[in-house]
């Protein structure tokens, strides 16, 4: 009776000895995660420019720690390596707005330094308009006084001439000669008064000539300015597009991650992009864009001028379903011809898995390849 009323006590013993020295589980690659997501939480620049991208990490690292706590090794780490990449994105977005915004902070002073150029300008013209209408105005008044003193001699020879009459019985002669003396001042009279009609005429063609030459040079300010903003207005849209400057125009890349794997249909990233591109062909309907469509060098060469035509052709049919009018769009596939990368590898591969957009210029025109 005594030996059984021991065992149990002993057992109990055990269990309670087993469950002290029970340790939660570790897992080293959801530690190493832990630890670059805490380090990018602690970077502003990350927190501020990348919080969805950062958000997403957390939740990933939450849902690594359940599995954890569950015993799934296998999605441990999966959602572990996830969760690196994540963080590595949202630090690579934080960079790349940083960068964005300093372009923007250069293009912004550059525009106000051609503004101030442009104003400076104005202000110039406007200086000698004025100079010439004030030049104008001096020389009309010149001539008013002219006009005034001509009219003076022609008041003082007419009360010559009243008192010639006066005298005229008793002085013929007298009288003829001041009669002479009358003619030949009224002649000069008018010619003064054709003077003065010219130089006021002269006048007002000057001051109109100078305020069409201030207007026109006013409309030039403005239009340039229209034309500077329009300018600033597309290099931002094209930057959105992440449209990149070559020698054939403005060249948009979609890359093979916007399709399914060796299918023709955009992904929802994919479709995203090309709205953006449509809103742009709408507000510039001048423009028109050629779609090549490009693959690497696996598969057979006809497989690959199919795939790459498809997609190319795809590219299209959503830009059109979207509004962008389809004769202003051509497309062509190349396969494998026209390779950005080696083949060797498997990143040369993906990068040349791609469709390439190539936006005309404001005429219409493309460069051929």
């Amino acid at each position: 009776m005594q030996k059984n009323n021991y065992l149990p006590l002993s057992l109990i013993a055990a269990a309670v000895l087993a469950a002290c020295t029970t340790v939660p589980p570790k897992n080293d690659t959801l530690a190493d995660a832990h630890s670059i997501y805490s380090s990018a939480r602690t970077n502003p620049k990350v927190v501020n420019l990348a919080p969805v991208e950062l958000q997403k990490a957390g939740d990933t690292l939450s849902k690594a720690d359940a599995a954890l706590n569950a015993g799934d090794e296998a999605t441990v780490n999966q959602l572990a390596y996830l969760a690196k990449q994540q963080v590595a994105i949202a630090q690579e977005t934080a960079q790349r707005k940083t960068a964005e915004m300093a372009v923007a902070n250069a293009s912004a002073q550059r525009d106000q330094i051609r503004l101030a150029a442009r104003t400076a300008e104005v202000e110039a013209a406007r200086r000698q308009t004025a100079l010439a209408q004030l030049t104008a105005k001096q020389q009309a008044e010149r001539d008013q006084a002219l006009i005034a003193a001509r009219q003076a001699e022609v008041d003082q020879a007419r009360r010559q001439a009243e008192i010639a009459q006066q005298t005229a019985q008793q002085h013929a002669e007298a009288l003829a000669a001041a009669k002479a003396q009358v003619e030949q001042n009224e002649a000069l009279i008018a010619a003064r008064q054709a003077e003065a009609e010219a130089a006021r005429q002269r006048a007002e063609i000057a001051q109109q000539t100078a305020q069409q030459q201030a207007d026109a040079l006013a409309a030039a300010v403005a239009q340039a300015e229209r034309d500077q903003a329009l300018i600033a207005q597309q290099e931002m849209q094209l930057k959105e597009l992440n449209a990149k400057q070559t020698a054939r125009g403005a060249v948009i890349t979609l890359g093979d991650v916007l399709f399914a794997v060796n299918k023709a249909q955009l992904s929802a990233g994919g479709m995203r992009n090309l709205q953006k591109l449509a809103d742009f062909m709408k507000q510039y309907p001048e423009r028109k864009i050629l779609v090549e469509g490009h693959t690497d060098s696996t598969g057979s060469q006809a497989f690959n001028q199919a795939l790459s035509k498809r997609r190319a052709d795809a590219v299209r049919t959503a830009l059109v379903d979207m509004g962008v009018g389809g004769d202003r769009i051509e497309t062509r596939g190349y396969a494998e011809a026209y390779p950005v990368a080696s083949n060797n590898t498997a990143t040369g591969r993906q990068l040349n898995r791609r469709v390439e957009i190539i936006l005309s210029d404001e005429s219409g025109k493309i460069v051929p390849r």
